[in-house]
């Protein structure tokens, strides 16, 4: 078996524990230091330095050892902390993290910056503890190669250790006794599943066995004690011979650690802690597979969906079958608790993606010389996977934005009477079929008679009668920018144009609510998944069409006196003292045999990008879940038209995109496509006021 096999394991455990160390060093309390959080980031790196080293990581093994070897004597007292100085190991935490990046690509990780990390900690020791810090003991040779066989391994004269398999069912004890053969000779085993024995002869450390076994099993799941003291009650010491060893069942879940040398407070510690279950609750699957079965419950939904059709038309035909019938609603329900079971694997909590912003907060509002307290609400609130990856470069934006230009300096908001600290809340909830998220402060507000200014200055059109929120929406344009100068944070006008763009490419909007001198508020609103969508079926000619059930708020039968045509050949359409831009949709998509009286339409009122619009359909079909295909891969880029989807009767129906229509519209106007001067005559003349 080749030791490669257990790479992507290592790599996904390495990035869960450097994000477990970024956590408690951004937690860490530098004047109160909490030993348990201490602990656990000495954990996180003796961890890492173990699997490292298992697996030729040498530089990783190096420059994890040093940085180790700090912590160790923080943890003791022997180091006093300071800001700074939780500074430079996250700035440690970063440059291992390269390191594994490096390794997962095949690339020789950056020795200039592992140089200069390595030499910044040994400074530190010498400063603070008066010694400098071990040298990294020479990197091993992998444990084993695919050519490498038991009997080889055996013939290296060595240690004689005892390996005790806990709570181990059959199948993954042989498992876990043929990865032994390959670290060493077997010389016997004996036990049950509660308690198995292996007698491992070799040349292997009880650090080396754990960092392969704690892949496949729990920690709390081996014992290693040495050969002579097999009759002893407790396992026997195993230091390693640098440092000391950290507590093993403290160890923070399906985390490897080491178990053989725990210290007697770690011993306290373990026992007041529940056992956890003799198997693993949870098992990695690769995304691929999960959407492979995604797309196939897809396409059961959708012929679950044509059989249901065919029933119908037999109702219609009346032929009555009972049992059909009732098979059909059982087929119905079935399928409906598969596809939201199998959607709720690709579920995953919103803390994936607030427990980064700690460190992005405290790294801005340092370079701002600003005070921030960051408070999350909802992070066990969940998203798709897809969509939690995508969220987060647009949401760092936000939150990047909502610092530099929101919260004011200490200074200022003391002398306005607020507290020097400013407040930043990031908050995550669900919201009928969406998710809807919140980038929250305390700040100053957005002015806007500077922004009307700012955006006549940039050419933009806009004007005095323009609601708040159409005003809050102009610093999306592209270049736009408030920022009195250019810093490395922001000022250069790019990116916010890019976060309202990636945001609807999700299918999602943002909204903005501020009121000057108290805060603003981003929010953002998602759909649960990108894979199926709750559509609102409508109607337009011959011609079936969704609209995004999120996006409908209401429709209505609209009435002359409503209707009012503008300059431009542009129709707004009177709501409750509320005038809507009208997107008649077989104008704008050419729709044949469409009814083309708008008062024998049905308008539609939708929202995209924070404005309202009334579009004309000829009928409203009903409400249904659909299966979103996307159409740039199966076909290319539709103006107007942003997926598609197969309905009961094996038709292609088309999802819309509202502001797309909305800018079809208007390119069709001005090309003069669409022209609306012969109907006018039925709208009224006058301008609204």
């Amino acid at each position: 078996m080749d030791i490669a096999d257990f790479f992507d394991t290592f790599f996904e455990e390495a990035e869960e524990l450097l994000a477990d160390m970024e956590q408690h060093l951004l937690e860490l309390d530098v004047d109160n230091p909490d030993s348990e959080q201490l602990n656990a980031i000495f954990r996180a790196a003796h961890s890492i330095k173990g699997g490292a080293g298992t697996f030729g990581f040498s530089v990783l093994q190096k420059t994890t050892h040093i940085f180790e070897n700090l912590l160790d004597h923080a943890r003791k007292g022997e180091l006093t902390l300071r800001a700074d100085l939780v500074d430079t190991f996250l700035e440690a935490k970063d440059i291992m993290h390269e390191q594994l990046d490096a390794y997962r690509n095949e690339e020789a990780p950056d020795e200039e910056a592992y140089e200069r990390i390595c030499q910044t900690l040994q400074q530190i020791a010498l400063e603070e503890i008066g010694e400098t810090l071990e040298a990294p003991a020479a990197t091993p040779a992998p444990l084993f190669k695919a050519e490498e066989s038991a009997e080889s391994a055996s013939e290296t004269a060595g240690n004689q250790l005892v390996v005790a398999l806990l709570n181990v069912s059959d199948k993954d004890r042989t498992l876990l006794v043929e990865e032994l053969e390959q670290l060493g000779e077997v010389q016997s085993q004996s036990g049950d599943e509660k308690r198995y024995e292996v007698i491992l002869q070799g040349d292997i450390s009880a650090d080396d066995i754990e960092a392969v076994m704690c892949f496949i099993i729990e920690p709390d799941q081996i014992e290693i004690k040495a050969a002579e003291n097999v009759q002893a009650t407790a396992p026997a010491a195993s230091a390693p011979p640098v440092e000391a060893a950290p507590a093993a069942v403290a160890q923070a879940p399906a985390k490897p650690a080491v178990k053989a040398s725990a210290p007697a407070a770690a011993s306290k510690e373990a026992a007041a802690k529940p056992k956890k279950a003799a198997e693993s609750s949870s098992i990695r699957v690769s995304v691929d597979k999960v959407d492979q079965i995604i797309n196939l419950v897809g396409e059961l939904i959708i012929t679950q969906s044509m059989l249901d059709q065919t029933v119908s038309d037999l109702e219609d035909q009346s032929v009555g079958n009972s049992s059909l019938q009732n098979g059909m609603s059982l087929l119905q329900r079935n399928a409906r608790d598969l596809q939201e079971a199998v959607m709720s694997i690709r579920m995953i909590p919103m803390e994936f993606v607030f427990s980064r912003f700690p460190r992005v907060v405290r790294d801005t509002a340092g370079k701002l010389g600003k005070e921030i307290e960051l408070i999350t609400e909802g992070k066990s609130t969940e998203l798709d996977k897809s969509l939690v990856e995508r969220i987060t470069d647009p949401l760092t934006h936000l939150v990047r934005n909502s610092l530099d230009h929101g919260v004011e300096m200490p200074d200022e908001r003391e002398a306005l009477g607020k507290p020097r600290t400013g407040k930043l809340i990031l908050s995550a909830r669900h919201q009928g079929g969406n998710i809807l998220i919140e980038v929250r402060d305390d700040g100053a507000g957005m002015d806007r008679d500077r922004l009307l200014a700012k955006a006549r200055e940039n050419g933009l059109s806009v004007s005095d009668t323009m609601t708040d929120e159409e005003v809050y929406q102009l610093i999306f344009a592209p270049g736009f920018s408030t920022a009195k100068e250019v810093t490395d944070v922001s000022g250069r006008g790019v990116g916010m144009d890019v976060v309202k763009r990636n945001i609807q490419g999700m299918g999602g909007r943002v909204e903005i609510q501020s009121k000057k001198g108290e805060g603003t508020n981003t929010r953002i609103v998602l759909p649960l998944t990108l894979a199926i969508l709750d559509g609102m079926s409508i109607k337009v000619g011959g011609e079936t069409f969704i609209l995004p059930l999120s996006t409908v708020l209401e429709s209505l039968q609209p009435t002359k006196d409503d209707m009012y045509a503008m300059a431009g050949d542009d129709v707004v359409l009177k709501v409750r003292d509320e005038y809507l831009p009208v997107i008649a949709i077989h104008e704008v998509l050419d729709v044949e045999n469409a009814i083309t009286d708008p008062t024998r339409s049905i308008a539609v009122i939708v929202q995209g990008e924070g404005r309202r619009y009334a579009m004309l359909v000829d009928e409203l079909i009903g409400q249904q879940q659909v299966v979103v295909k996307n159409l740039e891969d199966n076909y290319r880029k539709v103006p107007g038209i942003s997926a598609a989807t197969i309905l009961g009767d094996g038709s292609v129906a088309l999802i819309l995109d509202i502001t797309g229509l909305h800018r079809l519209s208007r390119v069709k106007k001005e090309a003069g496509k669409i022209v609306n001067n012969q109907h006018l005559s039925f709208y009224k003349e006058a301008e609204p006021s």
